[in-house]
């Protein structure tokens, strides 16, 4: 989000991990999320931004399956190994290791503390988060959601 503060432009991949963390982490109308991009994004174009943004929320015409939710942590490992992107981004992380970023949510307080005192903690866990989307989906869709 600093970037597209800093920029009015974000690489495809993280609007996408934006979108889902938005819609399906914290449970967000997608288009709260589209409506701040919009204002946000000099490149932004109103078909393919509304699109965009229904495919993650899977609401659209076109949309992901319900059950792809994206997991933060996963996507900077898998695209972002040596965290250069979040190290420019993020600079409350620039002095941590790329394991201890990609691991932010599972360290204890103490150890983000420690590493970097003036990033915050994690504001949802995203295992809790994820099953309650997907039941909000599944009653949704009149289904009744799987018990653990």
């Amino acid at each position: 989000m600093r970037q597209l503060r800093a920029e009015a432009w974000m690489h495809n991949r993280v609007r996408m991990i934006v979108a889902s963390f938005l819609t399906k982490d914290l449970l967000c109308d997608w288009r709260a999320g589209y409506d701040h991009f919009r204002e946000h994004l000099a490149d932004h174009d109103t078909a393919n931004d509304t699109g965009g943004w229904q495919w993650a929320a899977s609401t659209g015409t076109d949309a992901q399956p319900y059950f792809r939710i994206f997991n933060p942590a996963t996507q900077g490992e898998r695209y972002d190994p040596d965290a250069e992107y979040i190290r420019e981004y993020v600079p409350e992380l620039r002095g941590v290791d790329a394991d201890a970023i990609h691991d932010w949510p599972e360290l204890s307080d103490e150890e983000r503390a420690e590493l970097a005192p003036d990033y915050p903690d994690p504001i949802v866990d995203h295992s809790q988060r994820r099953e309650q989307a997907l039941a909000m989906y599944e009653r949704a869709r009149g289904e009744e959601p799987e018990e653990e």
